[in-house]
């Protein structure tokens, strides 16, 4: 048996952008059609199963604790980091996407992490979380 990623080729750069502009869209009407199934019920799969959700789309999720309560970034003691790039922080993507992989021990799907480090920024905007900040208002944490 073959393992295949399905994972876009190109420069790591420009692998999603290229996937993105390749891929058709589905219509609207369509979208009730199919159905899709989410592994994870933490704040990236409650999202993701939400968003689908609201765009029409059937959708599965399954988390593997015995709640979804107890899903790892809501029970997390850590946060979430993004590229914000603050005035002398020295964020970048690429930084955020090097200590990613290298905090996974190298088993993370590289152009999958480099496309969560491009998008963190939105994604920390967006999801509704509460941002803890420091004394500068500085974001440190999110829970």
């Amino acid at each position: 048996m073959e393992l295949r990623s399905n994972e876009p080729t190109g420069p790591i750069e420009n692998r999603w952008a290229q996937h993105k502009e390749k891929s058709k869209l589905v219509a609207p009407a369509n979208r009730r059609k199919y159905t899709v199934i989410v592994v994870g019920s933490g704040l990236a799969g409650g999202a993701a199963a939400a968003s689908l959700g609201e765009l029409g789309y059937n959708v599965k999720c399954f988390c593997y604790q015995d709640s979804p309560r107890r899903a790892h970034s809501i029970a997390a003691q850590g946060g979430i980091n993004a590229a914000k790039n603050y005035q002398n922080d020295g964020d970048r993507v690429y930084r955020l996407f090097y200590d990613t992989v290298k905090g996974g021990d190298f088993r993370s799907r590289e152009s999958n992490v480099y496309r969560l480090a491009e998008l963190s920024v939105q994604i920390i905007d967006s999801d509704g979380s509460t941002v803890l900040g420091t004394a500068d208002t500085q974001p440190s944490a999110i829970w």
